[in-house]
């Protein structure tokens, strides 16, 4: 704590439409993320002192050291610029990178995007993720991500007795949520029963479990204090910041509870001076790959105990009581990337860029009903190992 020197806020964010195909490249989706951020700040890029990139692998673009080609897109020409990756927790993992650029006093002002052009891996973006497996182990079982979160998924439902029919509510309440987002790619009024009947990619999940892969980009701003007060009137503050990586092997993991946001929860909490997370906690944008994980990364945030999120939860009506904008605790009032979409390293950003627009009531239709002050967003990547988490305030 000693060696954070200032205190560091959000002064702007911004985001592109999330689709399935979009015909700009990286470097254009990155442009018009950084540009948006940069308008809402009230600044330019000349008065950015260094640029943090978070991108994923380089086979989704199919461009080698896609960092250094993102790099102008981003406003990285003649100026520091750093490429963090994490897998899917690079989203959060961007702009904590930003942040201890400017908390340790390197610079005044940092532009952090993130941006995923998965369309452009043939035959599909989850092809890229084959040979992350361990090639004697695991590799010739022919795994994909798919079968491997199901077998999560399994576990989390066995050890806690929770059903399917309470883990499809998520997915309902998500994709509704995302009808009000004006960048979401798969918004839509869909009931329980819709996921129930969804195609099986791999038991339990279906497809309404899953999110879509996306093309998108996100950005945010951070300013010194000195510099925030003298943009802004509403800026705000990166309280807490943590990050954990857990044992590179998933077998060795006991599934059903995850170690590694709980840890990076604690980190970033203890900086937040925060001791009850459910109390203190108004909105909170967990990571949400597949319906599941919004109550698994719940958990691990300290936000519900273990196997106890959907505790009470019977039907939509009790999903949207208790996690809807207007219920005890919203959770992914954004849509999240069940609805809004999952351009991986892009994903997490959007939940930074959700929750800064809460605080600020910026939301619109979106915007949550309890006057928030403080929220928290996480991602999670690599395989079912890094946890990523960021608390903010007003």
């Amino acid at each position: 704590m000693a060696s954070i020197k200032r205190r560091v806020a959000i002064i702007g964010a911004g985001i592109t439409l999330f689709r399935r195909r979009l015909k700009e490249t990286g470097r254009e989706l990155s442009f018009y993320a950084a540009k948006m951020a940069l308008e809402q700040a009230g600044i330019t890029l000349d008065d950015v002192d260094a640029v943090v990139c978070g991108t994923a692998p380089d086979a989704f673009d199919g461009v080698h050291m896609k960092g250094e080609y993102l790099a102008d897109g981003m406003g990285g020409h003649r100026r520091p610029f750093v490429r963090v990756y994490v897998g899917g927790g690079t989203g959060v993992f961007t702009p904590i990178a930003a942040w201890w650029h400017v908390a340790s006093g390197h610079f005044d002002v940092v532009l952090a995007v993130a941006e995923e052009k998965m369309s452009s891996c043939f035959p599909h973006p989850q092809k890229a993720f084959t040979t992350i497996f361990d090639p004697i182990y695991t590799r010739p079982l022919g795994a994909n991500l798919v079968w491997i979160f199901a077998l999560e998924m399994q576990r989390y439902m066995h050890v806690h007795g929770v059903k399917k029919e309470q883990i499809a509510t998520i997915a309902v309440k998500n994709k509704r949520n995302a009808l009000d987002h004006p960048c979401a790619q798969l918004p839509a009024k869909i009931t329980v029963k819709d996921v129930l009947e969804s195609e099986v990619m791999v038991w339990p999940v279906q497809r309404l479990d899953i999110s879509p892969p996306s093309d998108g980009a996100a950005a945010v701003v951070l300013a010194a204090e000195h510099v925030a007060k003298q943009l802004t009137d509403d800026p705000v503050w990166i309280e807490g910041v943590g990050w954990c990586l857990d044992s590179t092997y998933w077998t060795n993991r006991d599934l059903y509870y995850p170690k590694y946001v709980e840890y990076a929860a604690r980190m970033a909490y203890k900086m937040a001076g925060i001791k009850n997370p459910p109390k203190e906690i108004d909105v909170a944008e967990p990571y949400d790959p597949f319906d599941y994980k919004e109550a698994h990364h719940a958990e691990g945030l300290m936000l519900a105990r273990k196997g106890e999120y959907l505790k009470d939860v019977k039907d939509e009506n009790d999903i949207f009581a208790k996690y809807g904008r207007d219920g005890d605790l919203p959770i992914c009032p954004s849509g999240g990337l069940l609805g809004v979409g999952n351009p991986i390293a892009a994903a997490g950003m959007m939940k930074v860029c959700e929750i800064f627009w809460q605080l600020r009531k910026e939301a619109g239709k979106r915007q949550v009903k309890n006057d928030p002050r403080t929220g928290v967003a996480q991602a999670w990547g690599d395989l079912m190992q890094v946890g990523t988490v960021m608390v903010m305030r007003v």
